[in-house]
């Protein structure tokens, strides 16, 4: 990664700290309920979507066929999960070096009336260039989700404003390259294991 990106990637993480000791952070904590579950059937994980990547591509399941890949659902206004999430796996893309060009990593909105094309390749930018974000309309991110079993919900500001936050599973996806599911990385599991079950997944 270059200086700038460098730059961005340590300011992403920096705020990701700060906005965990906001009492707005506190109250999301308090209120959402939890995130993650333990995947009962993982030949249900997945299946057709049509999305639009940050160049304006329409992308559909044939992108991932034959290559492994991990997917990450989450949004560009995302206060504390998402960049965390991001800059560790930038950090991770970074460790596995060459071994990284085997693998496919996306970040898919969950919030696709907030997260352009546009706006999701400008907040990428902080991070790996190997990280490709995915969106589309409303309805088509809701087929994904529901393909992938991704918990996502609106959640308003608890001051009655405009603004809002999304609930939304926080674990990484991982599928080999046959498209087979493969197990996750859970927010906030040790930074090791996550590396080596990327370069398990690498290697095939």
């Amino acid at each position: 990664m270059n200086t700038v990106r460098v730059v961005r990637l340590a300011t992403w993480l920096l705020i990701a700290v700060l906005a965990g000791a906001t009492g707005y952070v506190i109250w999301q904590a308090e209120t959402r309920p939890t995130t993650t579950s333990t995947v009962t059937d993982a030949a249900a994980i997945g299946g057709p979507f049509t999305l639009t990547d940050t160049t304006g591509a329409r992308v559909t399941e044939a992108r991932f066929a034959g290559r492994p890949h991990a997917i990450f659902f989450g949004y560009t206004h995302c206060p504390d999960v998402c960049p965390t999430t991001l800059g560790e796996m930038s950090v991770m893309l970074a460790d596995m070096g060459a071994e990284a060009s085997k693998l496919d990593v996306y970040f898919v909105t969950v919030d696709p009336e907030r997260d352009t094309a546009a706006s999701m390749k400008d907040y990428l930018s902080a991070f790996s260039d190997r990280i490709v974000g995915l969106t589309g309309t409303e309805a088509e991110v809701a087929d994904m989700v529901a393909a992938y079993r991704v918990y996502r919900r609106k959640v308003p500001a608890p001051d009655g404003g405009a603004d809002y936050t999304m609930d939304h599973t926080a674990a990484v996806y991982l599928f080999d390259a046959a498209g087979s599911f493969k197990g996750t990385i859970s927010y906030g599991e040790k930074q090791e294991d996550a590396l080596a079950k990327l370069k398990r997944l690498a290697a095939g």
